[in-house]
């Protein structure tokens, strides 16, 4: 028996309504992070039990959040390309603190200590380029080298994991905190990273939207 491309595939309102679960999810855990599955289910415009028929449970919903904000982090990895390692660091952290400051509340919990290990998980193609990057600036001598690439990654993920968790997205200035404890973990001066980023004022701009595909 042949399976045909519409059996195959889920049908189109399935997956509106559940990204838009998903938006609705954001924004209402956003505003109250122990916010309810009726309260996401009512900005959803939707019944609970319409919730329940995409999402087994909360827990459920969350996952799926965390596994889209790491696809969307580990698009960013791809991204950044710059051969200067204490560039690619800083872009790296720039960027991501970009996207994670729109949903910080979100990029929080998945950052607690109850998401901490599926979120090290989805985010794994991440953490495999910040240790190439760090390799390579250890091999050039412009990052430290008195500690292995794999732990200093690791350093450099805990300390941006605790400015997401710590400092207030609104902030103008954190951002630039972000890059800058960054590269200070990652061997830097003070001095060295205000340079840096004098040198390269692109690095705390906007990034450029991610091409999306017109998915059919």
């Amino acid at each position: 028996m042949t399976t045909t491309s519409s059996e195959r595939r889920p049908r189109r309102d399935a997956v509106q309504n559940r990204a838009g679960i998903l938006a609705a999810a954001t924004e209402t855990i956003a505003g109250d992070p122990r916010a309810s599955v009726d309260a996401i289910a009512r900005t959803a415009g939707l019944s609970r039990r319409a919730l329940y028929g995409h999402f087994a449970d909360r827990d459920a919903l969350v996952r799926d959040l965390i596994a889209a904000g790491a696809q969307r982090f580990n698009a960013i990895a791809v991204r950044v390309q710059d051969s200067d390692a204490r560039v690619a660091l800083a872009r790296l952290a720039a960027q991501l603190w970009a996207e994670a400051a729109h949903v910080q509340v979100i990029a929080a919990i998945a950052l607690d200590d109850a998401h901490v290990q599926e979120t090290a998980d989805a985010l794994a193609p991440l953490r495999r380029a910040v240790i190439e990057v760090v390799r390579r600036g250890q091999d050039d001598g412009t990052l430290r080298t008195d500690v292995a690439a794999p732990t200093l990654a690791r350093l450099v993920e805990e300390a941006a994991r605790t400015v997401i968790m710590r400092v207030d997205a609104s902030s103008p200035e954190a951002q630039s905190l972000a890059v800058r404890s960054t590269l200070s973990i990652a061997g830097l001066s003070w001095r060295e990273s205000v340079e840096l980023l004098a040198a390269h004022p692109d690095l705390l701009a906007a990034p450029a939207s991610a091409p999306t595909e017109d998915a059919d």
